[in-house]
Order: C-alpha cells, then structure tokens, then sequence
C-alpha cells in the first residue's frame, strides 16, 4: 500500500515536472518569438548606436561642455584600466569570463537561496551581458509577468550579444552604457563628474568606488554621502581581493584611504563659457539642419555624440571670465554707492511701473482679464526667491516686483578677445551670470558705441589726405543745420576755447568737438563707406554726431572692425566653429575659406592709427592700463561713453590679441550718475587690464603679450612729429610736483620779447 501510494505521489510529481517545464518551455518560446515584444535580432544588435553626449572642445581639444539628453561619452575598451574592468568583473560578475551570457550556477543560487529560503544575501542572478541588455533596451511593463519576461527576454538577448562580441567588448558596451550616479551615463561621463578625471587616468580606489555606486546610484554617489560611498568602495576592493584580482595588501593600503571627490558638473548654465556654450548650440542646431537636409542625414546634437571643435582658448576664457567677476562686483557697488538713496530702481516709480508691464506674468494676468488691483495683489506676493548677489545667490521672502527692483540694478558686460590674423574668437563672455541673465551682450546686442567709433572717423581722415599734426580748435560750434546741435567736450581743459590739438592727441584725449569738425571736413558718407569696408554691415546714421559713436553696433561687428589695425589692413570676421565630426571622426562640418578682403585703407594709414591710438594708452584717457595697472605690453585702444553714461567701452590692440569690453545696465534708461563712474576708462578698461594681468603671468602666452607692433616707416614718425606736441610734453614734465600738473598760460608776445625774457619769461602763473 506503501509503494502503491509512494508510485502515486511520483508519478504526480513528475507529471507536474513535466508539465511545469513544458510551461517553461512555452513561456520561453513566447518570449523568443516576440509575443511579449519584438526582441532585437543579431542584425540589430551589430549595429547599436546609443544617445552620447555632443562635446564642446576647445582650440586645444580640452572639453567645454556637453550637449546631452544622458550625459553619456564613449571610450574604447584600450582606455579602460585594467582594476576598473577587474573590479567590475568581482562586484558584478565573478564568472564573467566562463559563461556564455547566462551564469546558470548563479540563477540556481539566487532560486534556492532567494525564493526557497528567502535568503536575500545571495545576490542576484544577471550577468554583465544581460545587465548590459536591461541598460541599452531598458525593461517593459507586463503586469504581474514583468520580471519574468524581462529576465527572460534579458537571457535570450545575452546569449545573442555573447555570439557577436569578444567578452572585451561587452565589457566596454557596459561601462559606457551603465547609468552612474545623477543621471550620469558611461564610464567617462563618471569619472569627469566625480572626479574630474578621464577613465584612462582612474587610480584603483576611483575605479572601486564609480563601480560601488552601481549597486545603489543614488544611495551609494560619493558626492552627495561620502562616507558610506566609502564603505561601498571597500567591499568592492574586498571582492578584488576575494578572486585574486589584488593582493591584500593592496586591498587595505587602498582601503586606507580617504575618499576624494573633485566634483565638476556640465550642464547648460554651469561651468565655463556657458554664454559661449548656448551661442555654439543655436549655431551647431542650424548647421546640422542644413547638413541633414543637404546630405540626406540625421544628426542630432543631443544623441550622436558629435564633437564640435572651436577656437575658444579655455585658460584664457578662465581669465576672463574671472577678470570680470573681480571688476564687476567693485563696480556695482561704486555704482550702488554713487546713487545713494536716489536710485532709478527704488525712486523712479514710472520706470519701475513700465518695467512691471513688460513682464510675461504681467501680460498673462492681463490677457485673462485681471483687474489691475488683482494683477498688482499678485505680483506683490511674497514667495521664496532666489536672487542674484555678488557674493552668492541668496534665497530670501520677496515678491515678482521685488525681485524685478533687484534686479533692475544690475550692471551687466561683455568681453570678447580675438585673433587679428584669422578671426578666432579666444575668449567670450557674454553676461555676468547665464542663470540669471541669460541675454548675450557679445553678439545679440547692438549698443551705441561712443567714442570707439572716432578712430573709423581718423581712419577716414588719413585716407583723404588730412595730416596726422593738423590742427583743429576745441572750441564748441553750433550746428544750425542740426537744430541747433552743440557737442561738447567732457574735461575742463578740453573746454578751453583758446587751444588747438593735432588729430593724435584729439583722439586720445578724445576730443568730441574735434571729431565732429573733422567728420565734417572729410564727409558723413566717406566715414560711413570707411566703416563699411571694415567690415561694419548695420546702418549708420548719416549725421554729424555718428562722429560720437551715435551708432548702434554688435561687439563682434566693432571688434571685427579693429582687427585690421593689426593685420594688415583687412578685416577678420570673428568666428568660433571650425569643424564638427561624428563619433567615428568623421568631418561632417568644416568652416568654409572666408575670401579674402581687400585692404581697408592703406599702410601708411594703419600704421599712423596704430600710434596715435597707443598715445590713447600711455597718455590719453586709457592711461590708468599703464599707471594703475602697471602693463607694460605693447597697447593700443580707444575708450568710449555714451550720452549720460549709458554704456561704457574698451578696445584694446596688441599685435596678436584684440579685445573688446562693453559695461551698461540692460535698461537703456538707466545709466551711470557720475562720468567719473561710467566713462569707459573706469567701467570697461578694467576687464581688458585684469584679464591681460593674467596672461602676463602665464608663459603659455608670451607669444602674446611679449608681442611688439612693427616699427613705423619714416614717413610715419615724421608725420607724427608735431611740434607743438612735443613742446606741451616737455614743459608738463618740468612742471609736474607732487604727481599734480601747474598750469601756465603763454603771455600774447612776440617772438623778440621771448628771447629776451628768456623760456621762463613768457610763462605767468595762473591765480
């Protein structure tokens, strides 16, 4: 009865078996003919093309930034360190090496230990292959059928990826696929940001610890919980140890160890250059439009890991960027400080109003048919809000309007330097800060451009045959065919009537009066046409006070027009992409051959610029570069100021670099209170002078600021020497004390009665 009863229960028992594996066996073969979703053939699988992050590079091939939807970039398996494929290979898949995509040993460990026993120590079943399946196909919802389908189809797959890569690489499909901690895709894109790092550079205890976070990307990312990240890392190196892949001693000497991050984030608002970085992604969008729709493609920036070449120098674009970080929160608070109680933005209910009315919330409330009352009680409620500071974002209770007064106040900037000889932009900012002010000063903007446009209306001059030591009378003139017009000059000894200045030390004094009269005696239209074959293409008002720089330009329009002073006579139009490849290397885009530009005016024209404009520098209105920034570089350049303060600019020249710099408030409206605060000289000259400071230190760039402009002819140096000049510069050096000038005027006698009284006869202080 027994063994009949024993027989009963094993034929049920195997009966089940049977059953149940031919169960298995269908639901496997429901799964591999794609009744749960089609799975990817071989055919497929040869050719996976994951999303990778676009990268930025600079002139050098260093990286700026990334354009990615998951920040991910490839590395070949010959970059990836031997402790971090071990390491991997000891936490993840100790048999990595002997199974052909599915570790059955494991699948039988983790059914009696996990279901049966319900032991959750044994870890789980899933090799790297089918782990690498789940990071590039993802899984798919099936109800309660989810994680048996998904394991299934994740096996299947393995063994179809095992058939078609070396175990190398699946190895490196793995590592640049795996997501790590914050949303970071691939070993490379890890390693930089935790680490600032490449993977190739990846000491032992880096490598553990990027490969500990893959337990828990979250739980485990060494940046935001350290200790326990370290912690992880330690049972990493213990695995090494346990098949052999370190020593022990290695294990502890490493464990030993402090973890260290060095943490660099890319995005579209940190980092460096970030205005560079947007104006490169409008750009490259555009380019690979036309690419796509010309050969028949489908690049997309964010997904195909493009790698965008530029001409941006990033030591130097660190340098500016730090240069006008330093100058900008002294000035700001200069220019807080001269308001007082009075600012625009506290004082001036008109101006804020309109600037409340401008607001996208403001006409969102309006165009639903808020009351006023309704739309104000609004954006006068109080939230938290972070603003802007100098010394940090600070998040405080404010309303929409306290904020727009906040940040009503801000003075804002742009810096550009460029190459002469090509046009290469080497550094741009365009803002001082892309979070909170994302608007580009550098190319979308047009400003009036002040007194920087006087050396086009000189150019002019020399081109028609005015000689450099003509004299022009500073004494103001009404223009009656101008309404009246009367431009005045700034200083007060610019307004003495009675003198007479050359063309050289007009500009460098900067002598409005005198560029008027000489923009009048050359013609508006031959300034204008002079302008145009620099390179100037926006419309130019065809008035006397285009002498004043009435014209509004783009900093990349006036910077391309100096750089033909340095190189020899034609324009360089600045630009900033020089090619683009795919991820295989190969150009999709190059920068086309610019034509060659004829020259803009003759030698002997830009060499008698040259001067006169270094005469701006070490004795005209741009001299604080010498005496309170004490450079001693080969310099020339044009300060300039807009009517009541409005903008202030600065162009400096040296003969392998030119650089722009422009400071004004975003609202036209709101200028500077005093001269003394926002002439060019004071608002935008020190950007220039600390971002030079810098690279003077720096012998990467001797080849720039050790340059010397070339020697004028003959011809030039004589026509320079004007008489009366040289005389005014003798007697203020005798004169000068105690770094105060004394004036003296010239008694109205003869020749005779000079010599007679002898040089300090003719001289009579001034009461």
């Amino acid at each position: 009865m027994k063994f009949t009863l024993k027989s009963v229960w094993l034929k049920r028992f195997f009966k089940v078996g049977v059953v149940g594996f031919f169960l298995l066996l269908l639901f496997w073969f429901s799964v591999y003919i794609g009744l749960w979703g089609t799975l990817p053939s071989k055919d497929d699988l040869k050719d996976i093309k994951q999303a990778e992050a676009s990268l930025l590079l600079d002139a050098e091939s260093e990286l700026l930034g990334k354009y990615f939807i998951f920040d991910r970039q490839i590395v070949p398996y010959e970059e990836l360190p031997k402790h971090l494929v071990d390491a991997l290979v000891a936490t993840e898949d100790a048999r990595f090496y002997e199974h052909d995509g599915v570790d059955y040993a494991s699948l039988m460990r983790v059914f009696f230990k996990s279901i049966l026993m319900q032991n959750n120590s044994s870890g789980g079943g899933s090799t790297i292959s089918q782990q690498l399946v789940k990071n590039i196909y993802g899984r798919q919802d099936h109800g309660w059928f989810s994680m048996p389908v998904n394991k299934v189809k994740e096996m299947i797959v393995a063994k179809r990826f095992e058939s078609l890569y070396s175990k190398q690489e699946i190895i490196a499909l793995y590592l640049n696929t795996v997501p790590f901690s914050e949303n970071v895709f691939g070993i490379e894109s890890a390693s930089q940001r935790f680490f600032n790092t490449k993977t190739k550079d990846l000491n032992l205890a880096q490598s553990a610890t990027l490969i500990g976070t893959l337990k828990a990307t979250h739980g485990f990312n060494p940046r935001l919980f350290p200790e326990r990240s370290q912690l992880r890392r330690d049972v990493v190196l213990q695995q090494m140890e346990k098949y052999g892949f370190i020593d022990e001693v290695t294990q502890k000497e490493t464990s030993d160890m402090t973890l260290k991050t060095d943490y660099r984030k890319f995005d579209h608002t940190d980092g460096v250059a970030p205005y560079f970085r947007e104006k490169i992604r409008l750009e490259v969008k555009s380019l690979l439009d036309s690419v796509n729709k010309a050969e028949d493609t489908k690049y997309d920036l964010y997904k195909d890991g493009l790698k965008i070449h530029t001409t941006l120098d990033i030591d130097m674009q660190r340098y500016a960027e730090a240069a006008m970080q330093q100058h900008m929160k002294a000035l700001q608070s200069q220019f807080e400080k001269a308001y007082g109680k009075n600012a625009p933005w506290l004082k001036n209910k008109s101006l804020v109003s309109k600037r409340i009315k401008d607001l996208d919330l403001y006409k969102a409330l309006k165009k639903k048919k808020w009351s006023e009352k309704a739309i104000m009680d609004s954006l006068n409620a109080k939230g938290k809000f972070s603003l802007f500071s100098w010394e940090g974002d600070i998040v405080r209770e404010a309303s929409v309007i306290d904020s727009l007064t906040h940040t009503m106040k801000f003075l804002n900037t742009g810096f550009v330097a460029v190459d002469p000889s090509s046009g290469a932009i080497k550094a741009y900012v365009g803002g001082i800060d892309f979070e909170h002010f994302k608007f580009d000063h550098v190319s979308a903007s047009k400003r009036q451009v002040g007194s920087t446009f006087k050396p086009i209306v000189y150019t002019t001059a020399l081109e028609k045959g005015i000689e450099p030591c003509s004299y022009y009378s500073v004494k103001e003139v009404t223009y009656t065919n101008q309404k009246g017009w009367t431009p005045t000059n700034g200083g007060k000894e610019e307004n003495d009537r009675h003198l007479n200045y050359s063309l050289e030390k007009a500009m460098s004094q900067s002598i409005n009066t005198i560029a008027v009269k000489v923009l009048e005696d050359v013609g508006i239209v031959p300034v204008i046409e002079q302008a145009q074959k620099m390179g100037i293409t926006s419309a130019l008002p065809e008035v006397p006070s285009l002498a004043l720089g009435t014209a509004q330009l783009s900093m990349l329009e006036l910077i391309g027009a100096y750089t033909s002073y340095v190189n020899n006579g034609k324009v360089s139009k600045p630009f900033y992409i020089t090619k683009i490849t795919d991820r295989s290397g190969t150009v999709i885009y190059e920068r086309p051959k610019t034509k060659v530009m004829l020259e803009a005016f003759s030698i002997e024209t830009r060499q008698t610029m040259i001067e006169m404009m270094k005469s701006t520098i070490n004795t005209g209105t741009a001299k604080r570069m010498r005496s309170q920034y004490g450079l001693k570089n080969d310099l020339a350049g044009k300060t300039g100021t807009t009517q009541n303060n409005k903008d202030g600019w600065f162009v400096g020249i040296s003969p392998k670099l030119v650089m722009l710099s422009w400071v004004g408030n975003d609202d036209h409206r709101i200028g500077f209170s005093h001269t003394s605060v926002g002439q060019g000289a004071n608002s935008a000259l020190p950007i220039a002078a600390l971002f030079l400071k810098q690279m003077n230190k720096d012998k990467q760039f001797n080849y720039i600021t050790q340059a010397k402009f070339e020697a004028p002819s003959q011809d030039v140096k004589d026509a320079l020497a004007c008489e009366e000049e040289k005389r005014d510069g003798f007697l203020k050096r005798l004169f000068k004390k105690d770094r105060k000038e004394r004036e003296f005027e010239i008694d109205s006698e003869d020749e005779k009665t000079k010599k007679k009284k002898g040089l300090f006869g003719f001289l009579k202080k001034k009461d």
